[in-house]
């Protein structure tokens, strides 16, 4: 693997982790939170960083079935990210999270892990 991909692999378990604690929290206090808008874009800034980092490392470019998964994820997790600081902006920190929104959050979680993954079998099953 290249230094490209291995810092993009590096970055991208930050995002996990990051992504992971915004999404936990905010699913467990159905509140909007300092630490859940903090981390959640941080996931993001983290999540561009990676994929940038990846795609100038892969030998196949960004057109992939796993870059269609990845940017897919990435996206949705941008939306919640959007939809989140705007609840905040409406409603201030504290908020209630809609249960639209908060189902949102959930299953735009689980795509990107669901990404996260398949990304990491791929690597364990190249030769």
């Amino acid at each position: 693997m290249n230094s490209l991909l291995i810092t993009g692999t590096t970055i991208v378990f930050f995002a996990l982790a990051s992504y992971s604690i915004a999404i936990i929290t905010e699913q467990r206090k159905k509140k909007i939170l300092s630490r859940v808008l903090i981390f959640l874009t941080l996931g993001v800034l983290l999540d561009i960083t990676a994929t940038t980092f990846m795609i100038l490392g892969s030998k196949n470019g960004g057109l992939t079935p796993h870059g269609f998964i990845g940017y897919s994820s990435l996206l949705a997790m941008f939306i919640d990210a959007v939809l989140i600081w705007r609840l905040r902006h409406k409603n201030g920190t504290g908020a209630d999270v809609p249960k639209g929104l908060h189902m949102y959050s959930r299953y735009a979680y689980i795509w990107w892990v669901l990404a996260f993954i398949t990304g990491a079998l791929l690597v364990a099953i190249k030769p």
